[in-house]
């Protein structure tokens, strides 16, 4: 995975608790990603896919913190380097973070524009106002984003206006990655169009290189992504490209994924939606077999009784026991 821009190796990072317990979630995690591709990563809620987030930025504070693994960019390893270089060299610059809750992101006592400021001041200190000011007034125009919001408070804009200012602002200097978790979820339908083509238009520009999607909608990333990683209870347990992951999926979790919710796709009307039993399982404890064993309909004593290796099949990989005959479909 050496000509990757972005290479995940076996990557662990964990809560400490107060009670000095160590909860993984995001436990030996691998994945690549190109220049001009889209990775998408789908799971429930508490899968760990805001905290793989929060891990490729390379924000360990505590709770969150580094166990071991590989996070390389363009051939640099940022789990290696300090808190401060991290901060100034990494984040904003190689890749940047589109948080889940990007519409309370901004600060409600500055204009956007004096944010703006704060956050390009603390990369390039030579910087004048005025200099930020023609940047982010020239970002603003390219993502048809008008300038009188450079001049307004955050209370002053709608909740898909403040969407589109934090996706502008976080790309402002042109990062190699950006990762959005979940960027659409608090938006109704008609803002979620428009803030997917933003999104869209970043890599058509080049603004971007290369992007991560996080969502819990698998459809939603076989409109957007080439690949899919589906997560759960910190693990990968299924990538493929889209078209696999959203019409043949192989792990038991994906497949209960694509039929609890509804799909706009050809091929897909008249199929009963389903509910995925149970909850996922508590991090805290030490977990023995297949994770997503005690939920499946499928499952036997050999999921139960020891870890689950991946299967690898050509450039799709999946975490489960039974013999699914993936060779003869892929």
């Amino acid at each position: 995975m050496s000509d990757k821009l972005l290479t995940v190796e076996q990557l662990k990072t964990y809560y400490d608790t107060r009670f000095g317990e160590k909860i993984y979630a995001v436990d030996g995690v691998s994945f690549g990603l190109e220049e001009g591709k889209v990775l998408g990563i789908a799971g429930e809620s508490g899968c760990g896919k805001s905290t793989l987030a929060l891990s490729l930025i390379g924000l360990f504070a505590k709770p969150l913190c580094y166990d071991s693994g590989a996070i390389v960019i363009n051939g640099r390893d940022v789990t290696q380097l300090d808190k401060e270089t991290r901060r100034v060299e990494v984040l904003g610059k190689k890749v940047a973070y589109i948080p889940q809750a990007a519409m309370n992101a901004l600060n409600p006592t500055l204009k956007i524009k004096n944010f703006i400021f704060d956050i390009m001041k603390e990369h390039f200190p030579e910087m004048t106002k005025d200099e930020v000011f023609k940047l982010a007034k020239e970002r603003f125009e390219e993502l048809n984003l008008d300038e009188r919001v450079l001049h307004s408070y955050p209370n002053e804009l709608s909740g898909g206006m403040k969407q589109r200012t934090v996706i502008a602002i976080s790309t402002i200097m042109n990062p190699d990655i950006l990762v959005a978790d979940e960027p659409t979820s608090a938006l109704d339908v008609s803002t979620q169009k428009v803030v997917m083509k933003m999104l869209m238009s970043l890599m058509e520009k080049k603004i971007v290189k290369s992007m991560i999607f996080i969502t819990h909608e698998l459809p939603l990333l076989f409109h957007i992504a080439d690949h899919i990683m589906v997560m759960y209870a910190g693990e990968c347990v299924e990538y493929g490209t889209s078209e696999e992951i959203v019409f043949k999926p192989l792990h038991p979790y994906a497949v209960e994924l694509m039929t609890s919710i509804v799909v706009p796709e050809v091929g897909q009307k008249g199929h009963k939606l389903s509910s995925i039993p149970g909850a996922p399982p508590n991090l805290k404890y030490k977990m023995t077999g297949c994770r997503f064993a005690p939920r499946c309909s499928l499952a036997t004593d050999e999921c139960k009784a020891a870890n689950v290796e991946e299967t690898v099949v050509g450039q799709r990989r999946y975490r489960c026991v039974m013999d699914r005959k993936v060779k003869s479909d892929v």
